[in-house]
């Protein structure tokens, strides 16, 4: 059974960085995209960025383009999402994503 579990989220000033982390359980990674999506309060989710599985290739959201670098390392079966110069507009829960399988969240409050 795939697991997917976040970490890394917390509260940081406007200006400020995080770094969050997907662990995956119960798969090899392969050649499978790890996803990254968000959803705000009265919103609906939305897709951040993705990284391929079988050449690397990156993609991101207009809004945190320049800003959020998303990695993997399918060798410690873990996706990371490197998130700088966050604004108040990125506080959200972000979740990882493989497949069918969604790890729980981990919340992200931008605010001073």
């Amino acid at each position: 059974q795939v697991q997917l579990v976040e970490s890394g989220g917390g509260l940081v000033q406007p200006g400020g960085s995080l770094r969050l982390s997907c662990a995956v359980s119960g798969f090899n990674l392969g050649y499978f995209s790890i996803a990254w999506f968000r959803q705000a309060p009265g919103r609906k989710r939305e897709g951040v960025s993705c990284i391929s599985g079988s050449d690397g290739g990156t993609n991101y959201e207009d809004s945190v383009k320049g800003r959020f670098t998303v990695s993997r390392d399918n060798s410690r079966k873990r996706g990371s999402l490197q998130m700088n110069s966050l604004a108040p507009e990125d506080t959200a829960v972000y979740y990882c994503n493989m497949g069918d399988s969604w790890g729980q969240g981990t919340q992200v409050t931008v605010s001073s």
